[in-house]
C-alpha cells in the first residue's frame, strides 16, 4: 500500500523487542554518554598542562584528521568482514586508548605529545566504527517496516548524549579532574563492546553459504571458488564499486554534496561565531550553553515524535527538516534577543532529527547491504571533509567582512540550498514503496518491479 498520502503508523517502540537490536541500543547508547563527555574532559586537559589555544586546536586536529582519513577504509573492512567485528574491535581499541589517557591523567604523566598521540588512535577507532554503524542496522533489523524506528531510536540516543555528556563532564570535570570522565568513557566502550560480543548477526556470505551447504560436487567447489575470488579483491575494485554505487544514486550524491555545503558555510561558522556573538551581545558562555542545551533538546523531542511515523516522502521530508538550520545563524546576524535564538536552536535541533533518521533509513532501503558501508563512508567523508576548513576560515572571514554578515551568508545559503535540492527530482519523489527513480540502480528497478517494501 502505497503512503505517499499521508504518514503510516508502526509500533512506536516494537523494534526494541527483537533482542540483537535492544542489545546493540543499550550498548551504543551507554558509550555515547562517555564519547559526548570526553572532548570537555580532553579540553580542560589540554588547558590544565598549560596549553592555549593553539595546543587545543593541535589536539582537536589530531582526532579528526584519522577520521576523514580512514573512513573510506572503514566501510571496505565492515563490507568484507561484517560491521559488528569492526565496530567491536574499534570499541575495544577506543577502551584501551580512553583508559590509558585516563591513566596518565590521574598520575600526572600526560603530555601534549602523548595527548595527541592518543586522540588520534581514538579518532582511527571512531573512522572504521561510522561506516560500519549504518550497515549494522538492517542486519539487526530485518522488517524494513521497523527500521525508521530504529534509526529513530539511535538519532534519539545521539541527542540526549549531546545534552546530558557535557553536562556531566563539567561536573566531574570539576570534581574529580578530566581523569576520572576519561576513566568513565573507557567503561562506557566496554559496555558497548559487550553488547556487540552477544549480538548473532552473520558474517557476509554466511546466508549464500548456507545455502550451498547441502550440495555437493561441483556446485560446492564452484561456491568455494566464488567466496576465494570475492576475498582476493583489491582494496581499490573494493573502494571503485563502493564509488560506483554512490554516484549511481543521484538522490544520494546530491544530498552529500548539500550536506557538505552546509557544514563549511553554514555549521562550521555558527559553531565559531556563535559563541563569539553570545559573549559579546547574549550575556557570554550561559547563554551559549542555553542555546547548544536546547537544540539538543529539541532533537530529542522530534526524536520522539518520529517514533511510529514513516513520512510517504522520507527524503522530501528531510530536505524541508533542513531549512530549520538556517535559523540560529540568522537569528544570531540580526542581532535578535536571546529568546528568539533559542526558539531558532529548538526548531533547528528539531530538524536535524528529522532529516537524520529519515536519511538513514532511506539509506539502508535503498542501498543493496553488500556495499552499504562503503557508500556510507563516501557519504560521510562527503558530507564532513570541508568542515575543518570551515572552522579555520570562519574567525578571519569574520574578521574582514564581519561576524553578522559571515552567518547571514550561510543562513541565506541554508534555504537557497534546500530549494536547489527540492528540485531535484530523484529527491523529491523518492518514496518507500515508489517508483525508485531514472537513476535507479539494477537492485532498486528489481526491487520496484516485485512491490518490495
Amino acid at each position: 500500500m502505497a503512503v505517499d498520502a499521508g504518514i503510516r503508523r508502526t509500533g512506536r517502540s516494537a523494534v526494541l523487542g527483537e533482542r540483537d537490536f535492544r542489545w546493540f541500543f543499550v550498548g551504543y547508547a551507554t558509550s555515547l554518554v562517555g564519547s559526548s563527555m570526553a572532548p570537555v574532559a580532553v579540553a580542560f586537559a589540554v588547558l590544565g598542562s598549560g596549553g592555549g589555544g593553539t595546543e587545543l586546536g593541535w589536539v582537536m586536529a589530531a582526532r579528526i584528521l584519522p577520521i576523514v582519513l580512514v573512513m573510506l577504509f572503514g566501510g571496505v573492512v565492515a563490507d568484507r568482514l561484517g560491521s559488528r567485528r569492526v565496530m567491536l574491535a574499534a570499541d575495544v581499541l577506543r577502551c584501551a586508548v580512553q583508559g590509558a589517557f585516563a591513566v596518565l591523567l590521574l598520575t600526572g604523566h600526560a603530555r601534549l605529545w602523548a595527548m595527541v598521540a592518543l586522540v588520534a588512535v581514538w579518532g582511527l577507532g571512531e573512522g572504521v566504527f561510522l561506516p560500519s554503524l549504518g550497515a549494522l542496522v538492517p542486519a539487526l533489523v530485518r522488517d524494513e517496516e521497523r527500521r525508521p524506528d530504529a534509526n529513530t531510536l539511535l538519532g534519539l540516543a545521539r541527542s540526549v548524549s549531546t545534552v546530558a555528556g557535557p553536562a556531566l563532564a563539567g561536573v566531574i570535570t570539576a570534581g574529580y579532574g578530566p581523569g576520572a570522565v576519561l576513566a568513565i568513557d573507557a567503561v562506557t566502550y566496554g559496555v558497548g563492546a559487550l553488547a556487540l560480543a552477544r549480538l548473532s548477526v552473520a558474517p557476509p556470505g554466511a546466508a549464500g553459504k548456507a545455502g550451498k551447504a547441502g550440495k555437493a560436487g561441483k556446485a560446492g567447489k564452484a561456491g568455494r571458488e566464488a567466496g576465494a575470488a570475492d576475498r582476493e579483491h583489491s582494496t581499490v575494485a573494493d573502494l571503485r564499486n563502493g564509488w560506483s554505487a554512490f554516484r549511481s544514486r543521484r538522490w544520494l550524491w546530491v544530498t552529500t554534496v548539500q550536506m557538505g555545503l552546509f557544514n563549511l558555510l553554514v555549521w562550521a561558522p555558527f559553531l565559531v561565531l556563535g559563541p563569539l556573538t553570545a559573549q559579546r551581545e547574549l550575556g557570554g558562555a550561559r547563554a551559549w550553553g542555553l542555546v547548544m542545551g536546547v537544540y539538543g533538546v529539541g532533537a530529542v523531542l522530534a526524536g520522539l515524535l518520529m517514533l511510529g511515523r514513516r513520512p510517504g516522502r522520507p527524503l522530501a521530508v528531510a530536505t524541508v527538516a533542513t531549512l530549520g538550520w538556517a535559523l540560529p545563524s540568522a537569528s544570531l546576524a540580526a542581532g535578535l534577543p536571546l529568546g528568539w535564538t533559542v526558539a531558532a536552536a529548538l526548531v533547528a535541533g528539531a530538524g536535524s532529527a528529522v532529516c537524520g533518521s529519515l536519511y538513514e533509513s532511506t539509506m539502508q532501503r535503498w542501498v543493496p547491504a553488500e556495499v552499504l558501508a562503503r557508500v556510507t563512508a563516501f557519504g560521510g567523508l562527503g558530507a564532513f571533509v570541508l568542515g575543518p576548513l570551515g572552522l579555520a576560515a570562519a574567525g578571519p572571514l569574520a574578521d574582514r567582512v564581519g561576524a553578522a554578515a559571515v552567518l547571514a551568508f550561510g543562513a541565506g545559503w541554508q534555504l537557497l540550498a534546500a530549494a536547489v535540492v527540492l528540485g531535484v527530482r530523484a529527491v523529491r519523489c523518492r518514496g518507500w514503496d515508489g517508483e525508485p527513480g531514472a537513476d535507479a540502480g539494477p537492485v532498486e528497478r528489481v526491487r520496484s518491479a516485485a512491490g518490495a517494501g
